[in-house]
């Protein structure tokens, strides 16, 4: 039976007992049913998995002692940072998920001409929040150690004048080139647009960024769909993908 995987924020010193935090406590003693002397595998970010055992489990409380130390070498070597186009209902949280699974290293929500999303100062921080919460079950599942980060809500040309290094691409279903047509990259900044994509202004706008348009095939995707298979493309042609899980080595 897989050792379930908690999130724990702040330092993990091996030797040493500590609280679980709230909703983790509530996820171990009330969903879970976990009792004391059973194993729990704990990661606060830092790329590494320490082992704990489950010391007292109180009606608000789960008190974990901490046993051993693991590194987790499950990062990719391609780090991705999307830049997403913000879209309504559920279809957001999917594609932030999918994302984390697959490997995403750094995700910037965008706001666009048609993402139909408006959301003032207040209200943009407690979906950053919602969005981080996310990912942080996401890493929980797929068992990545290192924790992603969701950035503020951001215009989509505020987040295309930011300096970096990073390949930058975008997607164009009539684009000539294509993801395997990519030979070398260390790093990417990918942008999606949402439903209903970019508008003409906004296309314009990547061009003069410096993005590149690759395709995906003859297939017109839905903006969570074309996320997911971006990011699976670009792992599977530069990342790690296709490499076997050194982790059960």
């Amino acid at each position: 039976m897989r050792v379930p995987r908690i999130y724990q924020q702040g330092a993990l010193i091996v030797g040493q007992t500590c609280f679980l935090a709230d909703d983790a406590a509530n996820h171990v003693g009330r969903v879970l049913r976990m009792q004391a002397n059973q194993a729990l595998e704990l990661f606060n970010g830092d790329g590494n998995n320490y082992q704990a055992l489950i010391v007292e489990v109180g009606k608000k409380s789960v008190t974990v002692a901490i046993n051993g130390v693991t590194a987790n070498p499950v990062e990719s070597p391609l780090r991705i940072h999307l830049g997403q186009g913000i879209s309504r209902g559920d279809r957001m949280d999917f594609a932030i998920q999918k994302a984390v699974e697959l490997g995403v290293a750094e995700i910037t929500p965008l706001f666009t001409e048609r993402c139909g999303v408006k959301l003032d100062a207040e209200r943009a921080e407690k979906k950053r929040e919602q969005w981080q919460k996310i990912v942080i079950s996401a890493c929980e599942q797929s068992g990545r150690s290192v924790v992603p980060m969701v950035n503020p809500l951001i215009n989509l040309d505020k987040w295309l004048a930011q300096e970096t290094k990073e390949l930058k691409l975008t997607l164009d279903p009539w684009a000539k080139d294509t993801i395997k047509t990519l030979t070398q990259a260390q790093a990417v900044r990918l942008v999606i647009g949402p439903e209903g994509g970019f508008s003409d202004k906004e296309v314009q706008q990547t061009e003069q960024a410096g993005f590149t348009a690759v395709q995906l095939g003859p297939r017109v995707l839905r903006t969570e769909t074309a996320a997911l298979t971006a990011i699976a493309a670009l792992q599977l042609q530069l990342g790690d993908l296709a490499t076997a899980n050194s982790a059960a080595n």
